[in-house]
């Protein structure tokens, strides 16, 4: 009996310290989807096209990128609580300035400090619950981190739409001497600054503690997240012989005949691509704006985005009850079937809107379709590519090229987020309907896609990947 609480007491902490750091994926998902309430305020603020408001929005992905790309070398140098540090001081001064920008052009510059601390949260979450939760709970725990995102994303549009009903149902409406969308931009110092206070209470990494030379120090961090009854000295000198034996892969390591790259590496760059390709970030991040742009007013708009948020959420359990049950390609089949039928149903839907005496409005039965029709794919997104690409990515590489591949796709990624969320106004304002003809079109291939190249890996050692 004894022996079994003190293992519940240290996974209990384990549980803790493992939340405690995906906060910065909670602020992942809600400092990415929070402009979704804010556009139609900004854009009216500031007297801007759909181009220069597409460059605002897409601007903090370029962020994203660079932070991701130096935010693990960062963790190594500075520690990995020390950088969850300044990451959450860029959200908090990113936020504040957002807040309060005095041009278009301020605003982009917050907007690209804050896309670099999601892309610091992105890799430092990930990381260090992979180092400090023990080898049985480490998939659990890992799925952490994904479920922080979307829950992030639920919040950020469940708060936009409180603000926007404070204000009166008009984003432009003055609250508390601020505009509503500055009050919403602003929001995200609050879980900022929770993030500040957990990164600067949890342990460092044991990993880090040792490649640092720290090792009296490892060992109290690993004896209270696996317990006193592990070998904690065999535990110490097998992350030192990895630590000595590893060598971190470079682009050169991918290096292939098919266009200059491996077979395996050019399957998951396009793997990431056709994940944003679909269009699902145009829900989270310029939601709001296409339901107004069907005729749908600002506050019941907000909702709507609330409530694709929380099927979002819904799907991403879906997913990880899943993957390991009936394995990663079939899940992906199902995700790209659903995905096509969706978007498909919606281009039909969005044709059928009219503008009468300036006013745009969806008829009956196509509002309605198009709204299940969106929410459907948002469904079938969530319990199939929002997760399943990253397990794949995780697992699919050889062991020698994990590192240096996981970038080059995460990379492929962010650029593939970006050509999609810059793109999508200026589209939109063309032709809504052709535009999620497009993104079908997309869903459709990556169903073509995954019959033909991709492999399962359930079940599969990582060692024998290759």
């Amino acid at each position: 009996m004894a022996t079994r609480y003190t293992h519940q007491e240290h996974l209990g902490h384990v549980v803790f310290i493992t939340a405690a750091a995906a906060i910065g994926g909670f602020l992942f998902g809600y400092d990415s989807s929070v402009i979704n309430g804010a556009v139609t305020g900004i854009q009216r603020h500031f007297q801007v096209g759909a181009v220069q408001i597409g460059f605002v929005v897409a601007i903090a992905l370029l962020g994203s990128a660079l932070g991701a790309w130096i935010g693990g070398g960062l963790a190594d140098r500075w520690g990995r609580t020390r950088s969850m540090q300044v990451a959450a001081g860029l959200f908090t001064v990113s936020s504040i300035g957002q807040m309060l920008p005095f041009a278009i052009w301020d605003l982009g510059l917050w907007r690209v400090i804050a896309g670099f601390a999601i892309g610091m949260a992105s890799v430092l979450g990930p990381a260090y619950i992979a180092e400090v939760a023990p080898p049985a709970y480490r998939g659990r725990l890992g799925s952490f981190q994904q479920l922080a995102i979307v829950l992030g994303i639920a919040v950020s549009q469940l708060v936009n739409y409180l603000i926007a009903e404070l204000a009166g149902g008009d984003v432009n409406n003055h609250l508390w001497g601020l505009q509503a969308w500055q009050w919403m931009l602003g929001a995200c110092a609050v879980p900022a600054l929770l993030y500040l206070l957990f990164a600067s209470t949890i342990p460092e990494s044991p990993r880090y503690l040792i490649m640092s030379g720290r090792s009296r120090k490892a060992r109290e961090v690993l004896a209270e997240v696996e317990g006193d009854d592990v070998d904690l000295d065999a535990r110490i000198a097998e992350i030192q012989h990895v630590l000595r034996t590893e060598r971190v892969p470079g682009l050169k390591d991918l290096r292939g005949s098919a266009l200059g790259l491996l077979p395996i590496v050019w399957i998951g760059i396009i793997l990431s691509a056709f994940q944003q390709l679909v269009g699902i970030n145009v829900i989270f991040y310029y939601s709001s704006v296409l339901w107004q742009s069907v005729g749908i007013n600002q506050s019941n708009s907000l909702l709507i985005s609330f409530s694709s948020s929380i099927i979002n959420i819904i799907g991403t359990f879906i997913a990880i009850a899943l993957v390991d049950r009936i394995g990663r390609r079939p899940l992906l089949l199902i995700g790209s079937a659903g995905m096509t039928i969706a978007l498909g149903t919606a281009a039909w839907a969005f044709s059928a809107s009219r503008e009468i005496g300036g006013v745009v409005s969806l008829p009956s039965p196509q509002g309605p379709i198009a709204l299940i029709a969106a929410n459907v794919f948002v469904l079938f997104f969530a319990l199939s590519w929002g997760v399943v690409v990253w397990v794949l990515l995780g697992e699919m590489f050889p062991n020698r090229i994990r590192a240096a591949a996981l970038g080059v796709a995460a990379a492929a990624q962010w650029i593939a987020n970006w050509l999609i969320t810059v793109s999508f106004p200026a589209l939109s304002e063309w032709n809504l309907p052709l535009t999620y003809a497009m993104y079908a079109l997309f869903a459709l291939l990556s169903f073509l896609f995954v019959t033909k190249w991709v492999k399962e890996t359930k079940g599969r050692r990582l060692e024998e990947m290759g």
